[in-house]
């Protein structure tokens, strides 16, 4: 696809800040799996077990990893913030049981989506139950400022979903649009995780501020790099099929830069595919061959490491620590994954 492949040490340079993060947070996050096993307790036996077929499936949990370390690096020392960690992964797993629904995905971090061994209606009403645990939890932190920025944050999410409804097969989809669409969908649950860090830290002014920014950049450029990867990556990697925005009509990204740089036979065949949903043997290669011709995977992940330097500049006004350096780190790995 014409991607420029980063050198071997900055793929492991990125990967050991995920793994400082990891042990950074290791006991808190210990404390949060216990809360997230226990909160999900039901006398309903399908909705502990439909809930923990995916939260146990392998999530590196960066969401919850994220809150813990804002909340530490701000000064905090208490637990609430393990409460709002297990929060935003249960808001995080309700919205995957219900974009699997509406995706009709079949693969999820590797594994049968929820939906496919239980049913859609079974998978919804649980990621329904998952979201009043986690406004359960937030209630218990006593944070009104907390619980006001999940809750937008939970109504921004559910607005991009509907977005990404409207754009679907819509080749006239512009670049405004699609960010628009990310930045509610994905960015607004990673900004949320950040600022509230700081929030129950009761850094609610500056530091909250750039925690947010820092989140959200970091989430705009996730997403893009999970878009470049469904044309450009493994299935091992991206735990779903490759092709799969394809084969559902999604306009992403580098369907936008393709169809908007290319000739018009090669918009017939995004209007054709995507839009009519009339697709063919070899169109998925042949998708493949034209985004190649117009650098539109480069071109998405160079727009991911722009989100990416946003993210790292937010970052500027704390201290020199390795809870920074672990965070600002975090824009690497997120980056290489397109690798």
């Amino acid at each position: 696809m014409g991607v420029v492949v980063p050198l071997e040490g900055e793929r492991k340079n990125s990967e050991e800040a995920v793994r400082t993060l990891q042990r950074l947070v290791a006991e808190d996050m210990e404390a949060v799996n216990e809360l997230i096993r226990d909160r999900m307790g039901s006398d309903v036996d399908m909705i502990p077990e439909l809930a923990n077929h995916l939260i146990e499936s392998g999530g590196k949990r960066l969401r919850p990893m994220l809150t813990l370390t804002c909340a530490r690096m701000c000064g905090y020392t208490g637990s609430d913030h393990v409460r709002l960690a297990a929060s935003v992964e249960f808001m995080h797993t309700a919205t995957l049981l219900h974009d699997d629904v509406v995706d009709e995905s079949d693969m999820r971090r590797g594994q049968t989506t929820a939906r496919l061994i239980w049913g859609n209606q079974a998978s919804v009403l649980v990621g329904d139950f998952l979201l009043g645990r986690a406004f359960k939890l937030m209630v218990e932190t006593k944070s009104l400022r907390a619980l006001e920025i999940l809750s937008e944050a939970a109504s921004v999410i559910a607005e991009g979903e509907v977005m990404q409804l409207a754009t679907a097969k819509d080749t006239s989809t512009t670049e405004d649009a699609y960010l628009k669409v990310i930045s509610a969908k994905t960015a607004a649950l990673f900004a949320a995780a950040t600022e509230i860090g700081a929030v129950v830290a009761s850094q609610n002014g500056e530091q909250a501020a750039a925690l947010e920014s820092y989140g959200r950049n970091l989430g705009i450029a996730f997403q893009l790099v999970d878009d470049a990867l469904d044309y450009n990556g493994k299935a091992a990697t991206l735990g779903k099929n490759v092709g799969d925005d394809f084969r559902e009509g999604k306009i992403t990204l580098p369907v936008v830069l393709a169809f908007r740089r290319g000739d018009d036979e090669e918009r017939a065949f995004w209007r054709r595919t995507l839009q009519d949903g009339d697709q063919q043997e070899g169109d998925l290669e042949r998708a493949f061959e034209i985004m190649s011709n117009h650098n539109a995977i480069e071109d998405t992940v160079t727009r991911a490491r722009h989100y990416g330097e946003m993210a790292r500049d937010a970052l500027g006004i704390f201290p020199s620590s390795e809870r920074r350096d672990a965070l600002s780190g975090l824009v690497d790995f997120c980056i290489s994954r397109a690798y």
